[in-house]
């Protein structure tokens, strides 16, 4: 059980933006998209500013895996 960031990979791919840019924007540390990276968990206050940078919802980027 755990989660993915897969469908935010690749939604970044989609709107032609990078990690670090998105990091950028949202003004948080790289050890956090470190985490994303290697699928751990990060506040729920990351993943609004992720959802409201890129104008999605939290199932358009975070997975629940069994």
């Amino acid at each position: 059980m755990g989660l993915s960031y897969d469908k935010l990979w690749k939604l970044l791919i989609d709107k032609k933006m990078s990690a670090a840019d998105l990091r950028k924007a949202i003004n948080v540390a790289p050890n956090t998209m470190t985490k994303m990276r290697q699928d751990q968990i990060v506040s729920l206050a990351v993943l609004m500013k992720i959802c409201d940078e890129l104008d999605c919802d939290f199932g358009d980027i975070v997975s629940y895996i069994q």
